[in-house]
């Protein structure tokens, strides 16, 4: 694909001589694959160990020079101590502890596949090898990386710490060849964070997608949004509703192969239907849900939420997809619906402002409509055990119709009609995650104001609590704020290639990272962090 993409290899060398770690790109004109795992199989199986009659290699009994291990995102915390360090030996071997075998076998067996070295499950450690173990009892995605006397150990207080202690360790070969004598314990400071990819406008390959998959993995990005349906496109495969589905879509196969392989990157797929606003390419295949004003006049992917029928397709849409994607998470979009963006809402849609008052009484005006609508699409998804997102100008304020508290809330901008300032949300009590159209918004074309973001401005000047403009919300909702995402529209999409995408997106995706995992001021300077993004892949 690009040479941006995939995540580092670390090269084997001939057993003779001492190994050093060594980058491969991919080539430019083909999609990459990472050495760790083929795109058709993300679980592969473990490399043959090496041959019994090898013996282990001593360490050097010398002290080694002495730093925290080189990573994006950096390590938060690093306990150096006196001794040699650590690199890959000829008998390094990936060692799962005994009552962890079944748990840690994909980790044990992808690091083992990266180092080219051997793997053993329920077995014992010995000098030079690297010990995966879980230790519960600490804070969620939390590890802890030991190296002492000629070994690796890594302990997580889940599988997805123990996965993030392996990222370290790659990263650090990849940069350094060796690891330090010391302890690192490390956690992140917020629980989301991600990308997410508009499939809709602009279809990307299964394969350049699990690209992307790897690529966050190593990065300890743990999620991954698919806005899959919007007026230009709906490019996932339906069951119930073959008719809506662009010619250009991703299979089922397909999707079931990136979300497993995400999952063995502890990464979840959350997929977005966005309504009531853009569904303009199921209302290509179902004219007659198209929303009309006064004067005829058709909304722009606004469906008319007055329509018994349009809530149907919608759920039965919903219902199909919440079985393909088995993760925590589903979107329900909400954002733009055109109806609301009139200075007069009801005089330009009579219909909407007659339904919202048969419906919900004299007081209820169209938001009020359009927030049963998502209340609605929300109890379709309950019983399927989701947890619901919406866009945060899908959240309107007053109105006799709340939304359900329980929804996140994906804050974006401020500049639509009516826009709610941050934290009006957050003294409600709710949850927002950061995906502030100043900083995260990749837009294809740059149409509007938008910009492409970079990875120093992200780096130098953003953090979750800069939720709207440049200006942080007050540090006491940070608790509240639960993390960020890279958002790649696609408004333009024959701006750029997929392959330039992947160019583009690949330093501030590297500065979203670091900047969800450790919000406070980084150690290295914007060129220092650029140089280590260049040595780790």
């Amino acid at each position: 694909m690009s040479q941006f993409r995939g995540p580092l290899a670390i090269a084997a060398v001939s057993l003779t001589v001492p190994l050093i770690a060594t980058v491969t790109q991919s080539s430019p004109s083909a999609p990459s694959a990472s050495s760790a795992t083929p795109a058709a199989s993300p679980k592969p199986a473990a490399p043959a160990a090496p041959a019994t009659s090898a013996a282990p290699s001593k360490p050097s009994a010398k002290p080694g020079p002495t730093k925290a291990p080189s990573a994006i995102p950096a390590v938060q915390h690093y306990a150096a101590a006196s001794g040699p360090g650590w690199k890959p030996q000829r008998s390094t071997r990936v060692v799962v502890a005994p009552d962890n075998s079944r748990a840690l076998a994909d980790e044990g067996k992808l690091l083992a596949q990266e180092l080219k070295r051997g793997y053993s499950a329920a077995g014992s450690g010995r000098a030079g090898d690297i010990e995966l173990a879980l230790k519960p009892g600490g804070a969620p995605e939390s590890y802890t990386l030991t190296v002492r006397d000629g070994r690796v150990r890594i302990t997580g207080a889940d599988e997805a710490g123990v996965f993030y202690g392996t990222r370290t360790v790659k990263q650090a070969l990849a940069a350094d060849g060796r690891l330090s004598e010391g302890v690192v314990r490390d956690k992140p400071a917020k629980p989301q964070r991600g990308v997410m990819l508009d499939t809709a406008r602009k279809h990307f390959s299964a394969d350049w997608i699990e690209d992307t998959v790897r690529e966050m993995g190593d990065l300890k990005l743990n999620q991954l949004g698919l806005h899959f349906s919007d007026d230009q496109g709906f490019r996932i495969a339906s069951d119930s509703h073959p008719e809506v589905v662009s010619q250009q879509h991703l299979t089922k196969a397909e999707v079931r192969r990136i979300v497993k392989l995400a999952e063995s990157r502890h990464i979840t797929v959350i997929p977005e239907i966005d309504s009531p606003g853009h569904l303009g390419a199921v209302m290509d295949a179902h004219p007659e849900l198209q929303l009309r004003d006064a004067q005829g006049v058709p909304a722009r992917g606004a469906v008319d939420i007055a329509n018994p029928d349009a809530a149907r397709i919608v759920d039965d849409l919903l219902s199909e997809y919440a079985g393909l994607f088995p993760g925590q998470y589903m979107h329900l979009g909400g954002d733009e619906y055109q109806a609301l963006t009139k200075r007069n809402p009801e005089a330009s849609y009579p219909g909407l402002a007659r339904e919202a008052v048969r419906k919900y009484g004299p007081n209820a005006k169209i938001q009020d409509l359009a927030t049963g609508w998502l209340n609605d699409r929300a109890a379709t998804l309950r019983p399927h055990g989701k947890s619901l997102k919406a866009w945060n100008d899908g959240l309107h304020a007053g109105g006799v119709v709340k939304a359900d508290q329980d929804r996140e809330v994906e804050y974006w901008t401020g500049k639509e009609i009516g826009a709610r300032e941050p934290q009006e949300y957050l003294s409600e009590g709710r949850k927002l995650v950061n995906a502030n159209d100043e900083y995260l918004y990749y837009v294809l074309g740059e149409p509007n104001t938008f910009t492409y973001p970079t990875g120093r401005r992200i780096y130098e000047s953003w953090t979750p609590l800069v939720l709207r403009g440049t200006t942080p919300v007050p540090a006491r909702y940070a608790d509240q704020i639960l993390g960020g995402r890279l958002a790649i529209w696609c408004d333009l999409s024959n701006a750029q290639t997929q392959e330039q995408v992947a160019r583009g997106i690949h330093l501030p995706m590297r500065a979203l990272a670091q900047k969800t995992w450790d919000s406070g001021k980084p150690a290295l300077d914007w060129e220092g962090f650029k140089a280590l993004a260049g040595r780790t892949g």
